[in-house]
């Protein structure tokens, strides 16, 4: 492993945005690198400083050796056929580590980069098609997007997953839209980059077995605990008291189960956990379900204060919802029982995204209290 990135001769740019070509022009010069929202600059250290989505609060920037990345860059070269005739799609800008690390892996094995961030969403597609992307790394909410187009896209061949849950309509959405495509769930965070991944055999609701080079393990409470060498070593700026250390393992503060053949089946994150007249509750659960019974919208689940029961859950479906919201209501209780079930239904023509394409929890909470 090398101190900085390397950026292979023969890595072409696609109409890149300033932002791209800074960040060539940075690992050509061994510069260490920092990036955001801002977008990208050198910095002293010999760190990647990045930032964290901010989906469950403000941005933090993390600090992590480039050879904490470059450990997976042969993992996912011999998954996704990466090389001299690959076309990697980038859907945001480098706010979001997701791209980052696409487009810092995409050069190091002399890929072809295009990228999206400055391309309207509903134009995603029509461009895919048009410079033969082969591989895309994003989130479900942006390949809900591309699905939606009904363009097809026969030259991609692989499409990385990651940064929320994939729904099983989004899934038979992309195996139509990209009918030559294998498709990858893999689930992680920026703090601790891949943990899961999945295949064929991967059961429905599951994000997999571990990454290559990934140790876990859920402690008594399904706390999720993980090593690896793809770890972050600190936060540059900002903390989260959901992040511990302990013996070498990682949490950022996920719960979980795991099945008899070793698949992880992700819960909530136990800082959005809520407890509703004493019986708690996971958001995603419910999101979870309200995405199976709607896939045509997108759910987003936050609790609102509640005098009697401790908390309330109101649920905010963006897109189109062809269902009444009294039956989704009656669907919630029926499955998920009345303390688990949303307490109001409220439908808004798209949620609210941060830059990364996961949904903006924050804003959304203040709509659900401006429209409860």
């Amino acid at each position: 492993m090398t101190a900085s990135f390397h950026w292979h001769p023969d890595t072409r740019l696609i109409a890149p945005p300033p932002d791209l070509t800074a960040l060539a022009a940075l690992v050509r010069a061994g510069t260490s690198l920092r990036a955001g929202q801002g977008g990208v600059a050198g910095h002293s250290g010999a760190d990647l400083l990045c930032e964290t989505s901010g989906s469950s609060g403000a941005p933090k920037v993390i600090r992590r050796t480039p050879a904490s990345w470059q450990a997976s860059f042969a993992v996912n070269a011999a998954a996704l056929d990466l090389g001299l005739q690959s076309c990697v799609a980038l859907f945001s800008g480098f706010g979001a580590s997701l791209a980052l690390y696409a487009a810092l892996e995409a050069a190091h094995h002399g890929a072809a980069i295009v990228s999206l961030a400055q391309v309207r969403p509903d134009r995603w597609a029509a461009t895919l098609a048009a410079q033969g992307a082969t591989v895309l790394y994003l989130t479900p909410v942006q390949l809900d997007l591309i699905c939606a187009a009904g363009i097809p896209l026969p030259a991609v061949q692989h499409i990385m997953v990651g940064g929320g849950r994939l729904s099983a309509q989004t899934t038979i959405a992309a195996a139509r839209a990209c009918p030559n495509a294998q498709l990858i769930q893999f689930y992680g965070a920026a703090e601790t980059s891949f943990i899961t991944w999945t295949d064929a055999d991967t059961p429905s609701g599951s994000v997999g077995k571990p990454y290559p080079g990934v140790t876990l393990r859920l402690d008594s409470k399904g706390v999720i605990w993980v090593r690896s060498p793809y770890l972050f070593h600190s936060y540059a700026q900002g903390s989260s008291s959901d992040t511990e250390w302990k013996g070498g393992f990682l949490t950022v503060g996920e719960v979980g189960r795991l099945d008899a053949d070793g698949n992880l089946f992700v819960l909530g994150r136990s800082s959005r956990m809520v407890t509703v007249s004493d019986h708690n509750v996971f958001p995603e659960a419910v999101e979870a379900f309200l995405a199976a019974l709607i896939p045509t919208a997108q759910a987003a689940v936050v609790a609102l204060p509640d005098a009697r029961r401790g908390a309330r859950l109101v649920a905010v479906l963006g897109g189109d919802c062809d269902m009444a919201k009294a039956d989704v209501l009656r669907a919630c209780r029926k499955q998920l029982g009345p303390l688990a079930a949303p307490q109001r239904i409220h439908t808004v023509p798209a949620l609210p995204l941060l830059p990364a394409g996961k949904p903006d929890y924050a804003a959304i909470t203040a709509l659900a209290q401006d429209l409860t």
